[in-house]
C-alpha cells in the first residue's frame, strides 16, 4: 500500500545524491530554491487570474439570471426580444448581399 500523501503541503523537490558542503553546493541551492519559488509564484498568479474569470462570469450569470426572473415577472418572455436582433441581422445582411462593392487603388 502507498503511505497517504497529503495534498495541503507542498512538498519540495529533493535530490537523491547528497553533495558536499561546498559554495557550489550553496550557490546551487539557492538557484533551485529560487526556481521553485518563481515557479509557485507563477502559478498563484495562474490561480489568481483564474479566479478573476470565475468571478467575472458569475457576475455574469447573476445578471442573466435576474433579467430572465424579471422578465417572467412581468409576462414578457424572451422570444418577444428575439424577432427584433432577427431583424437587424437580415437588415445587415441585405446590406451585405452586394458581392460587387470594388475599391480600386493605384500605386
Amino acid at each position: 500500500m502507498r503511505p497517504k500523501v497529503s495534498r495541503n503541503r507542498i512538498y519540495p523537490k529533493i535530490s537523491t545524491m547528497p553533495r558536499p558542503q561546498t559554495e557550489a553546493a550553496a550557490v546551487l541551492d539557492i538557484y533551485k530554491l529560487l526556481v521553485e519559488k518563481n515557479r509557485l509564484q507563477q502559478e498563484l498568479d495562474n490561480l489568481e487570474r483564474r479566479r478573476q474569470q470565475i468571478n467575472e462570469r458569475l457576475l455574469e450569470l447573476e445578471q442573466q439570471v435576474a433579467e430572465l426572473e424579471q422578465a417572467t415577472q412581468s409576462g414578457t418572455s424572451t422570444k418577444a426580444a428575439t424577432p427584433a436582433v432577427a431583424a437587424t441581422v437580415t437588415a445587415n445582411s441585405s446590406a451585405a448581399s452586394d458581392p460587387f462593392n470594388l475599391l480600386f487603388l493605384d500605386y
